[in-house]
């Protein structure tokens, strides 16, 4: 699963640079998949999905901070615990019911970002 920030974000900013894989951004901030990540150029992501890694996208949240899903490997791969939610005072970083990954999932998406 992808760990989603819910509306009970009091926008701290704690979570933010705890994320390995750059997947957590600001409120209204634009994001990109090469942010963070070893990808550049044109990729095919894990769920076949064809994008410009350098290309910006479309802030997920306007008002509270957010977690770009398709970044987000619940630190597999780099921690044994989803760092954002650690770290998250008002405890607002959940597992994203919407979007279940098995653990081979978030690794293989994690080594598809960071390959070294």
């Amino acid at each position: 699963m992808a760990i989603i920030i819910t509306d009970e974000c009091i926008n701290c900013g704690a979570c933010e640079p705890e994320c390995p894989n750059t997947a957590i951004y600001e409120g209204a901030d634009e994001w990109r998949y090469n942010d963070g990540t070893s990808l550049e150029g044109e990729v095919v992501l894990p769920d076949g999905k064809t994008v410009k890694a350098e290309e910006v996208q479309e802030p997920i949240s306007d008002e509270i901070y957010y977690i770009a899903p398709d970044k987000c490997t619940e630190c597999i791969g780099f921690h044994e615990e989803p760092q954002c939610a650690a770290v998250c005072p008002v405890d607002c970083c959940v597992p994203d019911e919407d979007r279940v990954e098995t653990e081979d999932e978030l690794l293989a998406k994690q080594q598809f970002m960071h390959p070294e």
